[in-house]
Formats: C-alpha cells, structure tokens, sequence
C-alpha cells in the first residue's frame, strides 16, 4: 500500500475500531482530557518576557541595557489639573501634588519621586514617580492618589503609567475574551441546532470541540517551557480549536446521518463517513497546520506562541472526530436524531440537501463564464485596496477610550509633550573609553535637539552602568506616540545622527518607539513570504491529496483571492473609517501590524476545512461516472447545507469579536468575519464550481473518473475518496 493510501485508510481504521470498541475509545478520550486537564493544574504556564520580543536594533539595545542593569524601571505619573467645572487654584494643586510626594516616598515599591512640575501652559501639574525594577501592582499607590482626590475635590487627581496601563488593558483583554467566549458557546449551539433540528446531534460537536479545547489548554502548560505562552494564546485555542472542531464533528455527523437516510445500519454508516468525510477531516486538519506553521517562519514570542497552541489544538479537534464521534454515533445510533425540535426539524425537512444553493448554483453551471468574470471582479474590487495597506504597531491612539488609565495618559502627553515619544541610543563600549562615549553623545544630544525631532527637555539625559561599559542617552521628541512623524524621527536618528557621532562604537537606538518600528519593519518584510509559504504549502497539500496540478492550483488562486478580500476589508475599515460609526471605533489610519499576517494563515486555514469537504464530494461523484459538469453541481449542492452550517459557526463566532472594545480583537473579528463570509458563498459556491465546469475532465486525474454507465459500489476500493 502506498503512503498516500496508508494515509487514507486512517480514518477508516479509527472510525471502525472505535465503533466496535466504543467504551474503549470513550474511555481513553475521557482519561486523555483528564490527564491533559491536570497537567494544566499541577505545571504552571511559562509567560512570555520582555526578552522574547526583543526585534531588530531596539532588541538588542534592550539586550544591552538589560546586561547592563540600565532597562527602564516602570513609572507612574500623577496628573493635577482643575475638576469639571472648576477653576484651577495653583496653590491648592501645589499642596495637593505635595501630599502626593510625601505619600508616594515611602512606599516599598518606589525608587524615586521628582519634584512636582508645571505643563507649559500652566494647566496641569505632574508628578513623575519611579518604581522598583519588577514592581507589577501599584494598588498602593493608587490608594494616595485616591486619598488626595477625596481631600481636593475642587481638583481632578489621576494616576496612569506603565503598570496601571498594562493592568487597565489586561483587564479590558480579559473581559473582552471571557464575553465573546461566553456568547460564542450558546450561539454555536443555535446554529447547530438549526443545521440539524435535533438536540443530541446539536450537542455533539460543541462537546468533541469543548473537550478538545480543554485538553490543549492543559497540554500547552507543560509545553509553554518551551515555547512561552503569550497571554491571549488561551483565548485563540479556544477561538481556533471551537472553530475547526466543531466544524469537523459536522462534516462527520452531517455523512453519517446521509448515509443512515440511505438505509445503511449505524456501522456501516459510520464506517462510510470515515472513508468520505474523516478522510477529508484529516486532509483538512493536515492543511489548517500547514497554514499555521507559517507564523514560524516570522518568529517572534507572539507568533510562535499562537502558532503552537493553534497547530495543537487543530491535531487534538481531528484526533476526536475520527475516534470519540464514531464511538458516540455507534453508541447512539438512531437516537443521535432525538430529541428532535419540531419547527426546525420539519423546516430541515422540507428545505432538504442543497435545496437553496442549487438556486444559485443553476446559474452558475449554465454560464460559468459570466459567473467567473462577474464573482471576480467583485473579489478584485474588494481585494485592491489592500495594496494601499499601511500596517503599524498599536499605539494610545489604539486603545479604548474608556478605560480611565488610557483617558489620563492621552491627557498627559497632551500637557507635557516631553512625556510622549523617546528615543533611547544605547552605546557599549570599554569602560576605559567612558569619556569619548560621554562627548560623543554630549555632541550628538546637542545635534539632535538642533533638528525639529527633538526637544531639550531632561536635564540629566545619560545614564551610564555601574561598571562604565554602557551608556543610554534619553531623547524627547515634540510627538505623542500615535504621531505618523515619530517613525521618521527615528529613522534619521538611526541613518543619519547615531552614526555620524559613534563611529567605531557599538550603539543602538531603543525605547518602545523604536521596538514599534522594527515590529512593523520586520512583519512587512515577512508577509510577502508567508504568504508565499502558506500558499505554496497549499498548492504541495492539495496537489498531493487530489492528485492533480489543476485542482492545486485553482485552490491555491482561491485561497489567495480570500486573502485579498480579507486584507482588503481591513484597510477600508479601519485605515479609511468605513462604518467606523456601526463598529464604534475611531479610525487610527492603520491596520495593526500581527493582524495581517495572522488573518492570513487562520484564514487560509480555515476556509480549506470546507473546500476539501466540497471537491471531495465532486470527485466521489466524478468516479460514480458523471459527467464532470454534473458532478460538480451535485458534489457543490450536496456540501453546500454542511459549508453553509460550518461557514455560519465561524463567521457568528468572529462578528462577535467584531463587537469588542480593543481594536485588535475588532480587526481579527471583522477581517475573518467578512472573509469567510465571502470565501463561503462567493468563492465556494461561484468561483469554484465556474472553474471546475469550465476546467472539465482537465480538472482532474485519470483516476478520478468511471467510463459512463459502470457501476460502482460502496465497497469497491474506488468509492473511497482517495
């Protein structure tokens, strides 16, 4: 037996050991989610550190700093400025800013507290507080703050700063993920019970796709010791692993059902359902990896991260469709269809397979080519403005409004400017060579701040090691963060100042400004080549599972037309304000920098789980001995009430993310909303049976088609999908 047929005899195998051992197989899936479960108990998750998104120039000057004992220490500042509806009173800011310094020295967990300092305007007062290297709660701080607010009602005192920032927007995160997983269980669970009309069958896959989360999250645990878990990694597999497990669980169920409908008994039934949709599962979930692998080839503790846990939880979600749901439906039987809901189980009746698409698909098979140019050019049309894509890190500008650290800090470097952009040039050099590097930055400050870039604003800008060896010159730029003029500031900085004044040193230019240009630097270099390697990848896996060039090449061109749309999507959205006002978002001018390259492989992931599904029914038909012109109709139209199903739990579960508060979670959820909405219906149900028709016989392997007329049954090797 060939490789390829070893391959599909998989789940075959499984299926049918499963269904004749189903206690077994229930058992070991049972004692798998526990172990993997308490794994997650007894191993606590490695978290992801500063170091592992060190990037470029910025990494390695964050790299030196850290060695050199010089990496920022994390600071609070306290705003003062006049209440709502009040004057401000000078003298009572002063004593209140007083009382905040007296209240704030003392605590354990602050280095040092500067002087009270006037805006330039005179309109708010600040008070910059410098904590403890490693400080990751300033409750404490936020209780004098409070308590200065209660004593001064007449002013208006916050707090806001690099900690109390990360912990607002972690909190935001948390509430954000935990709503849109809690809507997202009961909707899938709706549209499951409209695609079957029964409340076992409905239950069935959101119970293989719950377990299979569940595990992988137990699993990542001891895992993320070697791979660090990025915070929202948890949230993605419950995300990726609801996805594709639930639609996997469908495509099963829904054959098996068919194949029941037909007069064949529970194993029989089961076993073809393997043979047909477990093998296409397993092609599926082989390409949805595939895909994934490409956050790999950029790197990085994010990618790598959601790379690991979706990869995992993708195996996991296919291990349980082709064991636990056979050993279920063997069990069940019959009763897999009860307690049927009365309503939907008639309206399922009577609408019957494929009943609505063949309206659409009628169309289609007599004029493939209009259909072809017409569904093209409306994918070219939402596609082009993806060339104009500007991507960039998020910024203040990309946070919610709402949340009050984020309020306060736009309000500070609004009044102080010199609390906004920086940029830190990190040198090491001999400690004997102290002095050169002191005049060298001493003449290379005095430059810089002759340019529009930079502001002298600190009095004391360079901090030098214990043991001499490095050296960090401060620089204020007049920017806030979000300022499109930042990023070319740095960019002189680098080309042009730095290197004209340490010749012959080692120096870099840091600071979260700069780590947010390299991020962007370094995603725009890598995007055209995942996107290359995650098509390519694409084009090797379905070359390989059908057996033709053609039909590899059609779903590559398929995949990349889905890409467009969904890059895209974002840029009108959100680089150009389209429906800024439905979605409650204001526009920040750019697309964040990860979103592009991680809608990219969910994407192409994703949407391969319905399109094997499709062309394997075609080519099941095809060797029945159709016509190719019918084949394709048939094969479409019989999938066509599944893919709609799978294709309607993904998009609910995005347009939920889509109605989030962090704009991040808004563009994964409305790029892969609208993708998929389109892949599905436009691309699915137009594009590829318009080439397909168009294609023919050249579409596909000689293997793949019967002579006219020769009859084939179920237990011919041929009615196998491969």
């Amino acid at each position: 037996m060939s490789p390829h047929n070893k391959l599909a005899a998989v789940p075959l195998r499984a299926a049918r050991w499963s269904a004749t051992h189903p206690w077994r197989a229930l058992g070991a899936w049972f004692a798998f989610v526990l172990v993997a479960v308490g794994l997650a108990v007894a191993i606590p998750t490695q978290q992801t550190k500063d170091a592992d998104y060190d990037l470029g120039d910025s990494g390695k000057a964050a790299a030196i700093m850290r060695a050199g004992g010089l990496d920022p220490r994390p600071a609070e500042d306290v705003l003062l400025t006049a209440a709502p509806g009040h004057d401000l009173d000078k003298a009572e800011a002063e004593r209140a800013a007083t009382a905040v310094v007296a209240g704030m020295k003392p605590l354990a967990k602050v280095a040092s507290v500067a002087d009270p300092a006037w805006s330039p305007d005179g309109t708010a007062l600040l008070v910059d507080v410098q904590l403890e290297r490693g400080t990751d709660d300033v409750a404490s701080l936020q209780k004098v703050t409070d308590r200065v607010q209660r004593e001064h009602p007449g002013l208006q005192v916050r707090q806001a700063g690099d900690v109390s920032i990360d912990s607002g927007i972690n909190d935001r995160v948390a509430e954000d993920l935990s709503s849109a997983e809690g809507i997202s269980l009961p909707v899938t669970l709706v549209l499951m019970l409209l695609a079957f009309g029964a409340l076992i069958a409905a239950g069935l896959p959101v119970l293989i796709a719950a377990s299979s989360v569940a595990a992988t999250i137990g699993i990542t645990a001891p895992l993320s010791h070697l791979v660090h878990a990025e915070p929202t990694v948890s949230s993605m597999i419950v995300l990726i692993g609801m996805a594709v497990g639930v639609d996997y669980s469908l495509f099963y169920l829904k054959r098996e059902r068919e194949e029941r409908a037909k007069g064949h008994g529970t194993v029989d039934a089961v076993e073809i359902a393997a043979q047909t949709s477990g093998h296409s599962i397993l092609v599926s979930g082989f390409a949805v990896i595939a895909a994934m692998t490409g956050l790999y080839v950029v790197g990085g503790a994010t990618f790598n991260s959601l790379a690991t846990g979706s990869i995992l939880v993708v195996a996991v979600a296919v291990l349980g469709s082709i064991t636990v749901l056979p050993a279920l439906l063997s069990k069940l039987g019959r009763w897999v269809d009860r307690p049927r809901v009365p309503l939907l189980w008639r309206l399922n009746k009577r609408i019957g397979q494929g009943g609505i698409s063949r309206r659409v698909l009628s169309p289609v098979v007599k004029h493939p080519v209009a259909a072809l140019v017409g569904g093209g050019a409306v994918v070219a049309a939402l596609a082009v403005p993806a060339f104009g894509m500007t991507v960039h890190e998020g910024n203040l500008k990309t946070l919610p409004a709402d949340i009050p650290q984020v309020q306060t800090l736009r309000a500070i470097t609004a009044a102080f400017p010199s609390e906004g952009a920086q940029a830190l040039v990190v040198v090491k050099a001999p400690a004997s060579s102290r002095g050169d590097v002191a005049e060298a930055l001493s003449t290379l400050r005095t430059d810089a701040t002759r340019t529009e870039d930079f502001v002298d604003e600190i009095d004391d800008p360079v901090e030098v090691s214990r043991d001499g060896t490095v050296s960090v010159l401060h620089l204020v730029m007049p920017y806030d963060d979000s300022d499109s003029r930042v990023d070319g500031a740095i960019e002189r900085l680098r080309e042009d100042l730095v290197p004209a004044h340490t010749n012959g040193l080692t120096a870099y230019v840091g600071g979260g400004n700069a780590e947010s240009v390299d991020s962007a630097d370094h995603l725009r270099t890598y995007l055209p080549i995942v996107v290359g390697f995650v098509l390519l990848l694409t084009l090797l896996m379905m070359g390989i599972a059908f057996r033709s060039v053609t039909v590899a090449v059609v779903s590559t061109l398929l995949n990349l037309a889905s890409v467009g749309v969904a890059f895209g999507v974002l840029t009108l959205v959100f680089q150009h304000g389209w429906f800024a006002g439905a979605l409650d978002f204001t526009s920040p001018g750019f697309v964040i920098d990860w979103l592009p390259m991680f809608v990219l492989v969910v994407l192409v992931g994703l949407s391969m789980d319905y399109h094997v599904f499709v062309l394997g029914r075609v080519r099941e038909h095809l060797r029945r001995g159709l016509p190719a012109r019918l084949a394709v109709e048939r094969g479409v139209s019989d999938t066509a009430g599944v893919v709609t199903s799978a294709a309607a739990v993904m998009v609910s579960v995005f347009a939920i993310f889509a109605t989030l508060s962090m704009l991040e979670m808004k563009m994964m959820g409305v790029g892969l909303a609208a993708a998929i909405l389109l892949d599905a219906t436009l691309i699915r149900l137009v594009l590829l049976p318009a080439a397909l028709v168009l294609l023919g016989d050249r579409a596909w392997g000689r293997g793949d088609r019967r002579p006219v007329g020769e009859k084939v049954v179920e237990t011919d090797p041929a009615y196998e999908l491969v």
